[in-house]
């Protein structure tokens, strides 16, 4: 059974790696699975803050790549829920560039994320409900309302 409402700063997240040479390509470059990963483990520990469960991926959309992040650099990639359903909940996912030289930040890349949320028994839970307190964060949320009543339509 779900717990009590939350609030979409109650289970943000953000984590920092700092980009060594064995996490890049060629060119110097963090390699962009390796992006994927972190962003992938701060999505899930949103949603396990919010569900307080074991969570499971269930989908990554939308992730860009706008500028290369450079060995060196550190990256922060800042979690927060957009939207919670009945077992599922929607996470956005911004990722800066911080340059440790100069302090300079640039972002670099945006996903939106979905997680479900397990029980005992590795199956679809309840997840609380989710209370929007920003304009931006209802925004957000509506967003995420309509494209998934989209999506059940679309079955």
């Amino acid at each position: 059974m779900a717990t009590e409402a939350k609030t979409p700063s109650q289970t943000e997240v953000t984590m920092s790696e700092l980009v060594l040479p064995n996490d890049t390509n060629l060119l110097d470059n963090l390699v962009g699975g390796r992006l994927m990963y972190w962003m992938d483990i701060a999505g899930a520990l949103v949603a396990s803050r919010h569900s307080n469960k074991v969570v499971a991926t269930v989908s990554i959309d939308n992730i860009t790549f706008k500028h290369p992040v450079r060995k060196g650099e550190m990256v922060v990639i800042k979690a927060k829920m957009l939207y919670a359903g009945t077992t599922s909940m929607s996470i956005g996912i911004k990722v800066y560039a911080e340059n440790m030289a100069t302090g300079s930040t640039i972002l670099t890349n945006k996903a939106r994320m979905v997680f479900v949320a397990l029980d005992d028994n590795a199956q679809p839970c309840k997840v609380p409900l989710l209370i929007p307190e920003t304009e931006e964060e209802r925004l957000a949320f509506d967003k995420e309302r309509a494209r998934k009543e989209k999506q059940k339509a679309k079955k």
